[in-house]
Order: C-alpha cells, then structure tokens, then sequence
C-alpha cells in the first residue's frame, strides 16, 4: 500500500476528454497522526476510506473510476470526506449516474436554434448586455449592447462565436480584454471539464476540447489541473477598446425550458463610473451596424 503519496483521486469516465473531481484535502481532517512527518502534504487511501467509511479496496475501486456500485449515501460520505465543493459534488454524482449507465457512442447534438422569444426577452433589455450560451460557451443569442461589449469576441469569424476559444486561441486580444485573463482562462477550462462530465459523448464539445489542446499549451496545463466549475454570478472586468475600464456583475441563469442554456446579464450600479460607461457603449453601438453574430452565419 502507497501510504505517503499525495492524494489526488482521478474519476475516470468512457470519455476521451476523461472528467476528473479535483479535491482539497487536508491533514486537519479530525485523524489521529501517526508515522512522523508526511513526505507529500494530504490524507492517505486508508485515511480517506476511514473518513468516508468505506474499505480501503472499495475506496481504491472508486479512484480507478469504478463508480457504478456506489450509492448516494457512499458518494456523499466521500464528499464530506474530500471536503469537495458544490461544482464537485454536482460532477462527482454526474460522474456516477452516468457510468451505472450503458455507454453510448459519441454523438453530434442538434444544432440549438434560440425561440425567437427569447431573442425578443434578449431585446427587451436595452441597458445591459446579455447574451445566451450553452455549456460549451457557444454563443447563441445576444442583445445589441452584448455585441458592442463583447466586439472582440466577434471579430474571430466563425460562428457560432465561443469565448473559450476566443480565451486561449486569441490570447494577446483576450489580455487586452479581459482585467483578470488569468483566472478567467482557468474558470473558462474548468466549466468545460464540468459539462465534459454532463455530456461526455458530446461530439462538438469533444471537437473542441481537442482543437484547444492541440493548438494551446495554456489550454493543455488548465485542463489537465482537473478542476470544475458551475456557471456562476460574480464580477467580471473588462477594458473595452472604445469606453474602456468596465466592472461588471454577472448574473448567469438557467433556462428551464431549454436545458443546457444559460441567460448571462452584465449590470454596474447606477451612478458608477461603469454604469456611465455603459451608457456610452450603448450610444456608440446605436450608431454602428454591430457584426453578424450568433447563430445569423451560422445558419446562413
């Protein structure tokens, strides 16, 4: 037994792009210390299993990926025992819902066309800009003013647009653009990881995973960290070529009627410089015919 490694449990799913938990583990966990000073930082297999209150062999099935036996009950106790977040909680029990499953074939997901409704609660919103994505980060639908704010996103051609891509395939203009490229690069990895557990047969997320690794070596270190994400609200900052510095707050929404697809609202405080800027980008895009954008090319 491999008592003094570091641990770092690899879940592994039949999926090319193999989604992983990444965990927190710590040595403060309650055990009594034994064996001296640890050579690697973290809980041992055996100490782990005895967290979770499984057998050693049982919690060595589980790390190898073996999942399908695991009942909730287990699948929390290793939850509470790797002092795993709410992102890898939710792709941990995904992880295990998928492998008691039969294995699928990858397949091609039907193209998403956004109901002209939405685009009409999209337009309805004059004075922040939202947008409509899916777990890829594809984008779907957009309001004006999300296209003037995110221009540099829609300067790359292709459509649908996808800001992953446009992350790490046009890193030098996503510096530019992005105050916080850094953790917006590993946030951007980390919910691809997160919907690679969701839809690991995905034939388009598959597609692009494996042209962001074979052409981004900062895309390659970030995916292989292991870490997840769920969609979230914060704060996101940009420097827009024409008005500038903008701190934004984030609001990302689920759509009930159309899984898989996220409603992102970008809002500033009234009376904050931001807020003004806003304001100016809004009359800077009323004056411009915005680029094509969405699924308009991508449709024909």
């Amino acid at each position: 037994m491999d008592t003094h490694r570091s641990f770092t449990p690899s879940v592994q799913f039949s999926c090319p792009e193999c989604a992983t938990v990444s965990t927190r583990c710590s040595t403060e966990a309650g055990l009594p210390a034994h064996g001296g000073n640890r050579r690697v930082k973290g809980l041992r297999r055996e100490e782990v299993a005895l967290l979770a209150g499984v057998s050693v062999d049982c919690y060595v099935r589980m790390e190898r990926g073996s999942l399908a036996g695991a009942s909730d009950v287990v699948l929390d106790a290793l939850v509470s025992a790797l002092q795993l977040d709410e992102a890898e909680r939710d792709h941990l029990f995904r992880l295990a819902r998928r492998s008691r499953a039969p294995g699928g074939p990858r397949r091609r997901r039907p193209a998403v066309t956004v109901r002209s409704t939405l685009q009409q609660v999209l337009d309805a919103i004059s004075d922040a800009p939202a947008w409509i994505c899916n777990g890829r980060y594809d984008v779907l639908a957009m309001n004006q003013l999300a296209r003037a704010l995110f221009s540099p996103v829609l300067a790359d051609p292709r459509r649908p647009a996808n800001t992953t891509r446009f992350v790490y395939l046009n890193p030098e203009a996503a510096r530019d653009f992005f105050v916080d490229y850094d953790q917006i690069a590993g946030d951007a990895a980390a919910k691809l990881r997160m919907e690679a557990g969701r839809n690991p047969h995905d034939e388009e997320l598959i597609a692009l995973v494996g042209e962001l690794s074979t052409r981004s070596e900062l895309f390659r270190q970030r995916w292989a960290s292991q870490d997840v994400r769920l969609h979230r609200s914060g704060r996101k900052r940009v420097h827009h070529p024409i008005v500038g510095r903008l701190d934004l707050d984030v609001e990302s929404l689920e759509l009930p009627a159309e899984p898989g697809l996220h409603l992102n609202v970008y809002t500033a405080p009234a009376g904050t410089p931001t807020a003004d800027n806003l304001a100016l980008l809004a009359s800077w895009a009323a004056t411009r015919q915005t680029p094509a954008t969405e699924l308009e090319a991508h449709n024909g």
